[in-house]
C-alpha cells in the first residue's frame, strides 16, 4: 500500500489594524485553481512599539496550529502582508502609524522562528499583484488598481511589472488634486467613501450611514448629494487621468466598497477622464474579482515564488 499523497500550500497572513486574516492557499499560482482553505480571522495583537514582536509571535503560534490541524498539507512557505510603508526587498516594516512599528525586520524574524521561506509585502500592493496575475487584469501590462473604501489605496503596474518605489509607490490616496474651492487637497479627502459621507453630513447637517446613502440621495435629486458625488468623481478622474498621461495606464481595476456602485461610479468617471485627456488612449474600467482575500492571495503568490525551481 502506498503512502497517502500530500498537498502543498502556502500559509498566508494579511495583517490589518483590527484583525489579521490567515489561510492556506493552494493551487497552481500560474493557473485559475487557486483556493483558500481554512480562512480564519484573529485580533491583531497590537502593543505599541512592540507590535512587530507581538504580531510575529502570533504568526509563529498560528503556523504551529495550522500545521497540527492540516497534517495532509505541507506548508512550503509563508506570506505576510502589512499596511504602511514597507521595504519588500529587505523584508522590513518601515513605518506604520496605525500598528506602531518602525523599521521592524519581519522577514528575518519570521524566517529564523519558522525555518521556512517568508515573503513580505504591502497589503494593497499584494492585492494589486493578485488582480494582475490571476484576477481582473490578466493579460494587461499597464494597470492601476484603485481600492476605494474608507480611504483610498492603490497599486501601479507598468510594462507588466509592479512599481514598488522602495515602498512609497501607490499612495494615490495622498496625491494632490484640485478641490472645489480651487485649493489642492489629497484625493482621499474628496474621493473616498468616508469623505463622501463626511462631506455630505457637514454640508447638509444630516448624518448618513455611508457613501451609498449619498449616492441614493443624489439619484433622487438631492442637490447637495449631487455636488458631493460630482466632487468625488472629479477628484478620482483627475488622478486617473494623471496616471494615464504619465504612466500609460490602460486598465483601471476598481475595488473597495465604493466600487460596488457600478455604473453610477464608472460611467461618470469614464466620461470625466475622457474630458481630461487629449490624444491618450482611454483606459478600460473593470471591477476587482478577488474580493477581500486579494491581499492574502497576492501574499501567497509571492511566497510561492520563493520555492519555485530556478529557470534554466
Amino acid at each position: 500500500m502506498g503512502l497517502p499523497s500530500t498537498l502543498s500550500g502556502v500559509l498566508a497572513f494579511d495583517v490589518g489594524g483590527t484583525d489579521m486574516k490567515v489561510g492556506i492557499v493552494t493551487g497552481d499560482p500560474h493557473g485559475t485553481d487557486i483556493a483558500v482553505k481554512d480562512l480564519q480571522r484573529h485580533p491583531t495583537p497590537l502593543d505599541g512599539e512592540r507590535s512587530g514582536d507581538t504580531v510575529c509571535a502570533r504568526i509563529v503560534e498560528l503556523t504551529g496550529e495550522y500545521r497540527a490541524a492540516h497534517p495532509d498539507i505541507t506548508i512550503t512557505s509563508v506570506g505576510v502582508t502589512v499596511p504602511g510603508i514597507v521595504d519588500e526587498v529587505n523584508g522590513i516594516g518601515v513605518f506604520s502609524a496605525n500598528l506602531g512599528w518602525r523599521d521592524y525586520p519581519f522577514t528575518a524574524t519570521l524566517t529564523q522562528a519558522l525555518g521556512l521561506p517568508v515573503a513580505f509585502g504591502h497589503d494593497v500592493s499584494m492585492a494589486g499583484e493578485a488582480e494582475f496575475r490571476i484576477g481582473a487584469a490578466v493579460g494587461k501590462r499597464d494597470v492601476l488598481v484603485l481600492v476605494i473604501g474608507t480611504g483610498i489605496a492603490g497599486a501601479i503596474l507598468c510594462d507588466g511589472r509592479r512599481i514598488a518605489g522602495d515602498g512609497y509607490a501607490g499612495e494615490i490616496g495622498h496625491a494632490m488634486v484640485p478641490a472645489p474651492d480651487g485649493s489642492l487637497v489629497i484625493l482621499e479627502s474628496l474621493g473616498s467613501a468616508g469623505a463622501i459621507a463626511r462631506r455630505y453630513a457637514q454640508a447638509s447637517g444630516t448624518p448618513v450611514e455611508g457613501a451609498r446613502s449619498v449616492l441614493e440621495k443624489s439619484q433622487a435629486g438631492d442637490a447637495i448629494a449631487q455636488q458631493i458625488w460630482a466632487d468625488a468623481i472629479n477628484a478620482l478622474a483627475f488622478s486617473i487621468a494623471q496616471c494615464v498621461s504619465i504612466l500609460g495606464t490602460e486598465t483601471v481595476v476598481l475595488g473597495g466598497g465604493l466600487s460596488m456602485s457600478g455604473a453610477a461610479l464608472i460611467d461618470p468617471l469614464a466620461a470625466r477622464v475622457d474630458e481630461l485627456l487629449t490624444f491618450h488612449r482611454r483606459p478600460q474600467y473593470v471591477h476587482a474579482v478577488l474580493g477581500e482575500n486579494a491581499g492574502l492571495i497576492g501574499s501567497a503568490l509571492k511566497a510561492h515564488t520563493l520555492t519555485e525551481p530556478a529557470k534554466a
